[in-house]
């Protein structure tokens, strides 16, 4: 397998460029990780070693397609891998921030129903450098604009894909300098994953893919939960947040009949309030292998009303990039052109 550019370390670095001066290593690590820029861009170093480090460390992202919504505020891009997998990540601005959505896995494993990149299948997981570089393509695509904030909710279960997946935390918060509050981690319910973000030093956030506070019902929506059911998850939780003292994010796609009843509004209730838990309610995005349709907009708004009424807090997620298959549990990396797949030296 070829060694990309964001997979080695400084010391690896340091070792492939073997009789460069110290102060040339800083060069180009900085430049690639603080400044994003592509080693041609390296223009305080020799060109001849622009164009080693060119060879030695390709990228390993190759773009294949993008496509922007909401006035050129949301992109989403296609890549393709040195393999020739495919995967996804979507660049978001806000008023007061800039948003990458970075994926972890080529496809996914967990087998959501209204997902759609569960839908799929799994191919395999993303390197940290992978990972990494989808935050530096961002903030190359961002211009004039900075990323601010990375979510681990792409294509993917972050944390089973755990080693991969901290170790491009760690580089995208010490090396590309974004706060490890901005970097928030999404899981569908991955217990041992918790256990061990529970370990870590760095205080990211903690978003929980839940859907349903009911066992029988989510076991149909996140199969996941027939491995790790409500009661160990919220012990999970509670856990971590005993442990970094951070509020817990639980998300919740809207689907008419299925989970936006007062029954279910209650369940959940029972499920955030020892959490003290903050509640993002999604609009459904229609995905092609679940038919079930997402609660209206007033129904969700009458939702919102019943949480309040139990004491939970939530929040209605305006939706970004629905238009173009970008927004949550709509990333497929589908394309309609023939790409030939890298080949590897």
């Amino acid at each position: 397998m070829v060694i990309t550019r964001y997979d080695i370390s400084r010391s690896d670095l340091a070792e492939l460029l073997e009789g460069e001066p110290n102060y040339r290593i800083d060069q180009v690590w900085e430049g690639l990780h603080s400044q994003h820029r592509e080693p041609a861009e390296l223009t305080n170093i020799p060109k001849a070693l622009r164009s080693a480090i060119e060879e030695l460390l390709p990228a390993a992202l190759t773009p294949v397609r993008q496509v922007s919504s909401d006035n050129g505020k949301t992109l989403k891009q296609l890549w393709q891998l040195g393999d020739g997998h495919l995967l996804e990540s979507v660049l978001m601005h806000y008023r007061d921030r800039s948003t990458v959505c970075v994926s972890s896995q080529a496809g996914c494993a967990m087998a959501c129903s209204f997902c759609a990149t569960g839908q799929i299948g799994f191919d395999r997981h993303l390197t940290s450098g992978e990972i990494v570089e989808q935050v530096v393509r961002a903030s190359q695509n961002a211009k004039d604009k900075r990323v601010s904030n990375v979510v681990f909710m792409g294509m993917g279960e972050p944390l089973a894909n755990f080693e991969n997946v901290w170790s491009a935390v760690e580089r995208i918060h010490g090396d590309l300098g974004i706060g490890a509050r901005k970097i928030t981690i999404s899981t569908v319910g991955v217990i041992p994953g918790i256990e061990r973000l529970t370990q870590q030093d760095l205080p990211v956030s903690l978003a929980v893919s839940l859907h349903s506070a009911n066992n029988s019902i989510r076991n149909q929506l996140a199969p996941v939960n027939r491995t790790y059911p409500l009661r160990k998850l919220s012990e999970a939780l509670q856990s971590y947040k005993r442990s970094k003292n951070r509020r817990i994010s639980l998300e919740w796609a809207m689907m008419a009949g299925v989970n936006d009843t007062e029954t279910a509004g209650r369940e959940l209730a029972e499920f955030a309030r020892p959490l003290n838990a903050h509640v993002n309610l999604i609009p459904l995005n229609p995905t092609p292998g679940y038919d079930n349709p997402g609660t209206d907009h007033e129904s969700i708004a009458w939702f919102q009303q019943i949480l309040e009424s139990f004491g939970v807090n939530a929040t209605i997620r305006a939706n970004r990039g629905t238009d173009i298959d970008a927004a949550c549990g709509q990333l497929r990396a589908e394309h309609r052109v023939k790409i030939s797949k890298r080949r590897n030296a």
